[in-house]
C-alpha cells in the first residue's frame, strides 16, 4: 500500500461521542486542512459530505485485530511529536516520507458507560479500554506548542474561531494540552477503580480518585474561602449527588455539607416513615412514625429551636398537612423521595426552601465506597461505619453479659463485662425499642455524643463535647422536662460514673453503650443503686 504524501495541514480525527464532529470537520476543511479519520468516525464524515481520508492511507499499514491496533504506528506518531523548530526531527520525517500532523480530535471509547449497565461482564469493561485514543491524545498534547488537540466537543467552537483569527497561541494550546492529561487521568483511574473492586483490593499501595465538576460556588464554609463540588464519576444510589433539585436556588458549600449528614443518619431508618432535622451537620431532632406526619412532628418537637433554619432528610413523599407544617418556620432544605402536587404548591410559596428529591433516599452505601478525610498534605481512608450492633445481635437486650475479673500488670484488678445488659435491672420492650433508636441517632452525631430519646423520637442531643460529662448534661438540658422517662445512648463508654448518676438525676431508665471502661464497674454499680438498667453493646461509633 502507498501512502499519501501530505501537502497541506492535516487534522486526525477519531471520536466515540461524535457530538459536533461533522462541523468541526467541515470548518477545519475550508481552513484548508486535510482531515485523516478512522472507523465509524471516518463514515460519518464521509455520509456527511466531508472529504477525509483513512488513517490506512497515511500509514499504509491495514488495521488489525479487530480494530485493536490501527493508529499505533510511527507515521501517526512522529507526525506527532515532531517539533518543527527541531531541524533534526524534521529532516527524520522527510526521510522516512512522514508529514505532520497538526490538529487531533480524540475522545475515547466509553469504559464509563459501559461498566454502568446492568451486569456487564469484565470482556465487555476490557474490550471498552481505550488503546490508540489515549496515546494519541498524549502524544499530541506533550507537543502543544505544535499540534492542537482537542478531547472535548466542547471546544470545538473556540478551535475554530482560534484557527480562523490566527490566535491560537501557546498559552491557549497549553490549556489544551492540560485538558488532555486531566481527560486520560481521570479515564485511567476509573479503569483502575473499577479492577480494584473486582480484586476485592481495599486499600492498594497507590490510590487515585476521579471527579467531576458539579458546580462553582459562591464561597466556601466562610466567604472568604473559594470552593467547588465535584461528584464521582459513577453515579452513587441514594446520594445527594443524584438529588434533583425541584425548587429553590444553587446550594452552598455547607448547606451540602449539612445534607449528606442528614442523609447519612436517614439512612438508618429504612422501611418505616422517619425525619432528620439537621444543623451544621448534627442531628438536633429526629422522628419515626406511622406516616410522614407523624414522623416529621415528632422530630419538630424534639428541638423546635435548633430545627430553625435547619435541614430535613424525609424518607418518603411529603404531603399536604407536612408541607403546611414545614412552611410555619424557615428550614434551608427539604429532601424527599417525593412530593403530592399539593405539598409543592404550598413549600414554592417560600422563596428561600431549596426542594430535592432523591429516589430510592434509604439505598445503602456500596460496599466499595470510602470514608475519607483531607489532612494537609495526605488522605485518611476508612471502611464506612456499617455496623450498628455486632450481627445486629438483639439477644444483648435480653440476655446477662458475662463478667469477669481481669488481675492487671500493676497488680490491681479489673471487672470485664461481656456484651448484654450488664444490671441487676433487665429493659422492657419500650426501652428496648428506645435504645435502638437513639443508638441510631448516636452513630451519626459528632464526639462525644449523647443522645436521648424516647421511641420514635429525640428528646435531647448533646454533641462535639471535649468530655462526655458535657455532652450529657448538654442532651439532659435540651431535653428538659422530656429527659424524664427517656433512654441513653452514649457513642463511646463513660470513663466514670459521672453520667450515669447525671442520667439518673434526671429521670432517665436506660442506657445503651459500648462498654470497656476500665471503671466500668462504677458505672454499673450507679445504675444499680438507681434502678437504671443498661447495655453493654461493645461497638463503639466516634464521629470525628
Amino acid at each position: 500500500m502507498t501512502m499519501a504524501v501530505k501537502t497541506k495541514r492535516r487534522a486526525l480525527v477519531s471520536v466515540s461521542d461524535k457530538t459536533g464532529i461533522v462541523e468541526f470537520c467541515a470548518k477545519l476543511e475550508k481552513l484548508g486542512f486535510e482531515i485523516v479519520s478512522t472507523g465509524g468516525t471516518l463514515k460519518a464524515l464521509l455520509d456527511s459530505g466531508v472529504k477525509a481520508i483513512s488513517i490506512s492511507d497515511v500509514t499504509g499499514f491495514k488495521e488489525c485485530l479487530d480494530g485493536r491496533v490501527k493508529t499505533l504506528h510511527p507515521a501517526v506518531h512522529a507526525g506527532l511529536l515532531a517539533r518543527r523548530d527541531n531541524k533534526e526531527h524534521m529532516a527524520s520525517l522527510e526521510e522516512m516520507g512522514y508529514g505532520t500532523i497538526d490538529v487531533v480530535a480524540v475522545n475515547l471509547y466509553p469504559f464509563k458507560k459501559t461498566i454502568e449497565k446492568p451486569n456487564v461482564t469484565l470482556d465487555e469493561a476490557i474490550e471498552n479500554i481505550d488503546i490508540g485514543g489515549p496515546t494519541m491524545l498524549r502524544s499530541a498534547a506533550k507537543n502543544y506548542r505544535d499540534v492542537i488537540v482537542v478531547c472535548e466537543p466542547t471546544d470545538y467552537d473556540e478551535v475554530i474561531t482560534r484557527l480562523e483569527n490566527k490566535t491560537d497561541d501557546e498559552k491557549f494550546r497549553m490549556s489544551l494540552s492540560y485538558k488532555v492529561y486531566r481527560h486520560t487521568a481521570a479515564y485511567d483511574s476509573l479503569i483502575s477503580d473499577h479492577m480494584r473492586k473486582l480484586l476485592g483490593i481495599e486499600f492498594p499501595e497507590h490510590i487515585s480518585f476521579a471527579y467531576d465538576k458539579v458546580q462553582d460556588m459562591r464561597y466556601g464554609e466562610n466567604p472568604q474561602q473559594a470552593a467547588a463540588f465535584y461528584k464521582e464519576q459513577l453515579a452513587r444510589d441514594g446520594a445527594l449527588t443524584s438529588a434533583k433539585q425541584l425548587w429553590g436556588k444553587e446550594l452552598s458549600y455547607n448547606n451540602i455539607n449539612d445534607a449528606n449528614g442528614a442523609l447519612e443518619l436517614l439512612k438508618e431508618f429504612a422501611g418505616t416513615p422517619a425525619v432528620v432535622a439537621c444543623k451544621h451537620a448534627n442531628p438536633c431532632g429526629v422522628g419515626t412514625g406511622d406516616s410522614v406526619y407523624q414522623a416529621y412532628m415528632r422530630a419538630y418537637e424534639s428541638d423546635p429551636v435548633s430545627v430553625f433554619g435547619g435541614i430535613l432528610a424525609i424518607n418518603g413523599v411529603v404531603d399536604k398537612d407536612t408541607a403546611a407544617e414545614i412552611n410555619k418556620i424557615f428550614i434551608e432544605i427539604v429532601m424527599a423521595s417525593g412530593y403530592t402536587d399539593e405539598a409543592l404548591e404550598i413549600l414554592e410559596s417560600k422563596k428561600n426552601i431549596r426542594l430535592l428529591q432523591i429516589d430510592n433516599i434509604t439505598a445503602k452505601r456500596e460496599k466499595t465506597a470510602y470514608d475519607m478525610k483531607k489532612v494537609y498534605g495526605g488522605l485518611l481512608i476508612q471502611q464506612y461505619d456499617e455496623t450498628l450492633l455486632a450481627g445486629e445481635d438483639m439477644k444483648l437486650f435480653e440476655t446477662a453479659a458475662e463478667v469477669k475479673t481481669e488481675t492487671l500488670s500493676s497488680g490491681k484488678t479489673k471487672t470485664v463485662y461481656g456484651n448484654g445488659v450488664v444490671t441487676e435491672r433487665m429493659p422492657t420492650k419500650d426501652e428496648i425499642d428506645a435504645m435502638m433508636f437513639a443508638w441510631k441517632v448516636v452513630k451519626h452525631t459528632k464526639s462525644n455524643a449523647i443522645v436521648i430519646g424516647k421511641s420514635g423520637r429525640t428528646t435531647g442531643i448533646g454533641m462535639g463535647q471535649t468530655n462526655r460529662i458535657w455532652a450529657a448534661q448538654q442532651a439532659i438540658e435540651h431535653a428538659k422536662d422530656e429527659a424524664k422517662g427517656s433512654v441513653m445512648a452514649s457513642d463511646a463508654f463513660f470513663p466514670f460514673d459521672d453520667c450515669v448518676k447525671t442520667a439518673a438525676d434526671a429521670g432517665i431508665t436506660a442506657i445503651i453503650q459500648p462498654g470497656g471502661s476500665l471503671r466500668d464497674a462504677d458505672s454499673v454499680k450507679a445504675c444499680n443503686e438507681a434502678g437504671i438498667a443498661m447495655v453493654f453493646v461493645g461497638d463503639r461509633h466516634f464521629k470525628h
